[in-house]
């Protein structure tokens, strides 16, 4: 049966209490979230034997999540992936960032949502049982400039989709770019490499990808290994992918309009037989391949290391407040941030 329960997973360093919510739906479904960044701790579904398995990769302690080097299941912002130098010019003013990526910024900086502390409560959604996370990131935080109010909306659907969608609004004109940064192994976290998983993205384009993870020009994914319009074997494409190590790429979803909440990728891991389909209001994706994880202790004992796991974090483009030709990602007072993503699971 579909239900949600609230319980203390720790406490920070600080000594504030953090809460974890475990949502279930009548499709065998289980999703586990903290208030520590907002994160994705766990997401149980059942393969095509009705086995349940956790997807998702993550750590058993609010001690890691604070640390959380590699952002496992976390909301990412104010600016997830990457601005130039850090910095950027707005209203005819020069902002600058955390360079903590030099020589760049990412992810919202030191600080960022990942690491802070949000205040859940339970809403019972017309989809399915759900959390609404808020946090207000002060003026100044991480260098950026206005106050922004931020609301985080999880909903475990009946149809075991894991619904995000996202709200925020600020005093003073600022970058807004938010997603979520789960690592995915559909076999079970801790299952191994993720070579064998398959996938396909709806994108005819994507941007290059400069040595510092800056976009570069707009490309024709055709003729490329970046084309993964039609269902492809991640380890087919690897090795030729030897500048980044992987897939680090930032895809243009195809027909986006701003509005449509559309189907942008499918993956497929063939042995268990589990799907994610994966819809979003946001211009790109990018995928991820975990090419830099380095070997970490995860949740209940699993080894992680390269190539463990994948991410599709729907976002607006890399250095969108830098390139006047991207979707900007400027919200201004009176303006109203909404963006939706949903990770739908399901078997062949």
């Amino acid at each position: 049966m579909s239900g949600l329960t609230r319980d203390h997973f720790g406490a920070t360093a600080a000594g504030e209490d953090v809460a974890v919510f475990t949502l279930t739906n009548d499709g065998g479904a289980v999703v586990r979230l903290l208030e520590i960044g907002a994160v994705i701790a766990g997401l149980e579904v059942p393969d095509r034997a009705g086995d349940l398995a956790d997807v998702v990769l993550g750590f058993d302690t609010v001690a890691e999540y604070e640390a959380n080097p590699a952002y496992f299941g976390c909301a990412t912002g104010r600016v997830a992936n990457r601005i130039a130098g850090g910095r950027f010019e707005l209203d005819g003013r020069v902002v600058q960032l955390a360079v903590n990526a030099p020589p760049n910024h990412i992810h919202g900086g030191e600080g960022g949502f990942h690491r802070a502390l949000w205040r859940g409560e339970a809403e019972d959604a017309p989809e399915g049982p759900g959390v609404r996370f808020r946090r207000v990131s002060p003026d100044g935080e991480d260098g950026y400039p206005g106050a922004l109010s931020v609301e985080i909306l999880y909903t475990l659907t009946r149809a075991n989709g894991l619904r995000i969608d996202y709200l925020a609004t600020t005093d003073r004109p600022t970058p807004v770019n938010l997603t979520n940064h789960s690592y995915f192994h559909l076999g079970g976290h801790g299952a191994g490499s993720v070579l064998d998983h398959v996938i396909s993205i709806r994108a005819s384009r994507c941007t290059a990808r400069e040595d510092s993870g800056l976009p570069g020009a707009v490309l024709p994914v055709e003729g490329t290994p970046l084309d993964l319009r039609d269902p492809t074997r991640l380890g087919t494409r690897i090795d030729a992918l030897s500048a980044s190590g992987g897939f680090d790429h930032n895809y243009l979803v195809d027909r986006w309009d701003g509005e449509s909440c559309r189907r942008i990728a499918e993956v497929i891991e063939p042995l268990k037989g589990r799907r994610m389909e994966v819809f979003t209001t946001q211009p790109g994706v990018q995928l991820y391949t975990a090419n830099v994880l380095a070997p970490t202790r995860g949740k209940d004992g699993a080894g992680y290391g390269r190539h463990c796991a994948l991410c599709l974090e729907t976002q607006h483009f890399p250095d969108s407040v830098n390139r006047p030709d991207f979707p900007s990602t400027i919200l201004r007072p009176g303006e109203i941030y909404r963006e939706t993503t949903e990770y739908r699971l399901s078997t062949l």
